[in-house]
């Protein structure tokens, strides 16, 4: 019987996060898991094993994501126009007419993104008209920066039956000028019928989307991350991500929220349709085990539910608080109808009022006896004080997203609809961990411009914009440790995802999933910590991502062909 191990990692300074061995020199992988550390680990070396010689490198667990959407992100880097939302009006047309020469006449110019401020700017038959000069007659349909919301042109409305006389769609708006003409702009709801319309006139493969999937696991890879959770699942993304690892091309821990309701993507089937092939599409790296909820929309589109006006004068109704997508009622058959069959919910509320209505409802699902499912309020930015205390009390997970959050576009945005003192009093971190809650961290990537973790870390320990484009901090009483912040991206959010059987930390008998970094976080200056990259990634004992490699390929075939050349 062969005992050595399979691997062997020697002189490095790796933390573990393990609190048996929270700090060792060497590890060794057998099977894909963690066997042993130091000496046990440097005796159980034979003649069949890789030996790495880390020459001091520091090594820490696999990072993770508790809410992105990775494979709208692949799609963007495969198959759509992919530009940052901080651009102007002008340079967004130039980048539309750029990309669209390349293009068919009748190919849809998709993508974006726009920012959150442009809103009142594209929202004139002036500047549809330039969009469609832009395009050239194609069809085109660009989110916004949350993408909540969309921007189409006169074609992409035509082909969708979207005129000045169509009425506005239940939790959604057709944006008109004041002479009642149809902009482009859609609210919400709004892009579902354009939506729809692009699926059905250019669909996507199921080999297109595990491609797609396929290539935002490859970049997630390259940051460092070795599992996740994709925020809003649908059935074709559950079925691409089994049929990814029935191929051995799943490589990554990847929970999914199957979508509940939907007025953004336009899926179909939703809730029990998708529910109903939930068990068909499990595999040993894909758990289906979250639902999704959308409960209220973002602050800048007024769609998000508050317990307090907006501000008047912005372009909403006077004491205008938003609101949810379903009433109470209904989300309390979907909480407890779910807890039965032990199915956890992923909840997106961006307003104080759609969190307390989240709360109040699993305090009656906990009540009813449903301790294990898992309940996360995603993005949560806006939390009333009293509300604070009751995430620990009733076990339901803060899900943040440092970048929708940090001084930026959508801060700015959210600036201009709300009463200062309460649009700068953004996600209360200090306060929920003092509390006891647990946070868990995620990138809701592509709505952010990257999913770079440590980006996250530095804004949760100084409350500033990592990239220097923005200044300020925003509420600086809330910043958090470094250590806490790193906890937030590892054990937290295995934790919360459901994983930490198998990954969060390296502990013996847990999937090997780790990464080598350019420079130790705890060493370094913090105002470096947004520049620390990821020179290796190892997921389950294998290497997945090494910076030369990947700048090898660089110049060779895009996406996955050319990481697997």
């Amino acid at each position: 019987m062969n005992n050595q191990v399979d691997l062997l990692l020697i002189n490095g300074v790796i933390d573990t996060l393990h609190q048996e061995h929270p700090r060792v020199t060497s590890l060794a992988v057998k099977a894909g898991k963690v066997h042993s550390f130091g000496l046990h680990a440097e005796a159980a070396a034979g003649p069949g094993t890789t030996v790495i010689d880390l020459d001091g490198a520091y090594v820490m667990p696999g990072l993770l994501d508790v809410h992105n959407h990775h494979m709208l992100a692949g799609q963007m880097d495969l198959f759509e126009l992919n530009e940052a939302p901080t651009k102007s009006l002008d340079e967004l047309l130039s980048a539309v007419s750029e990309y669209a020469e390349r293009l068919g006449p009748d190919q849809w110019i998709v993508g974006g993104s726009w920012g959150s401020g442009l809103l009142s700017e594209l929202n004139s038959s002036n500047a549809l008209a330039r969009f469609d000069a832009a395009t050239g007659g194609r069809p085109a349909l660009l989110k916004d920066d949350s993408k909540h919301n969309r921007w189409a042109n006169s074609r992409a409305l035509d082909l969708a039956g979207i005129d000045d006389g169509t009425p506005d769609p239940e939790g959604g708006q057709v944006m008109r000028d004041s002479s009642g003409r149809a902009t482009g702009v859609l609210i919400e709801a709004g892009g579902v019928l354009v939506e729809q319309t692009l699926a059905r006139l250019q669909p996507l493969s199921t080999q297109d989307l595990a491609r797609a999937a396929a290539r935002g696991i490859e970049i997630l890879h390259s940051y460092g991350i070795t599992g996740f959770q994709d925020a809003a699942a649908s059935l074709q993304l559950l079925q691409a991500l089994k049929s990814l690892d029935d191929s051995g091309g799943l490589l990554a821990w990847v929970v999914t929220s199957m979508q509940a309701n939907d007025f953004i993507f336009g899926t179909t089937p939703l809730g029990e349709g998708i529910i109903a092939h939930r068990d068909e599409t499990r595999s040993e790296h894909h758990r289906p085990d979250f639902i999704k909820i959308f409960l209220d929309g973002v602050p800048p589109a007024g769609t998000a539910a508050f317990i307090e006006p907006y501000l008047s004068g912005v372009g909403f109704p006077e004491c205008h608080c938003g609101g949810t997508t379903m009433p109470a009622a209904e989300l309390e058959h979907w909480l407890m109808s779910t807890a039965e069959r032990g199915i956890s919910a992923k909840i997106h509320c961006t307003g104080d009022a759609s969190v307390r209505l989240v709360l109040d409802t699993v305090a009656k699902v906990r009540a009813a006896g449903y301790h294990q499912p898992k309940y996360h309020i995603a993005h949560g930015q806006f939390v009333h004080e009293q509300d604070i205390p009751r995430f620990a009390e009733l076990d339901v997970t803060a899900d943040i997203s440092p970048s929708l959050w940090f001084p930026g576009v959508i801060p700015d945005a959210i600036a201009t609809v709300l009463p200062a003192e309460r649009a700068s009093k953004m996600q209360p971190n200090r306060s929920l961990l003092d509390a006891g809650a647990r946070i868990a961290g995620g990138s809701d990537w592509p709505v952010s411009v990257s999913p770079n973790a440590w980006e996250g870390i530095y804004g949760l320990v100084t409350r500033r914009d990592p990239t220097g484009q923005f200044p300020g901090t925003l509420w600086p009483e809330q910043a958090i440790t470094l250590a806490e912040a790193i906890s937030i991206y590892t054990t937290n959010s295995s934790k919360a995802m459901g994983l930490d059987d198998v990954t969060g930390s390296l502990a013996p008998g847990k999937s090997a999933d780790f990464i080598v970094l350019s420079d130790n976080p705890h060493e370094i200056d913090i105002e470096k910590l947004p520049q620390i990259t990821t020179h290796q990634t190892w997921f389950a004992g294998r290497k997945v991502f090494d910076t030369e490699a990947s700048a090898r390929a660089a110049s060779g075939p895009r996406g996955s062909e050319a990481l697997q050349a």
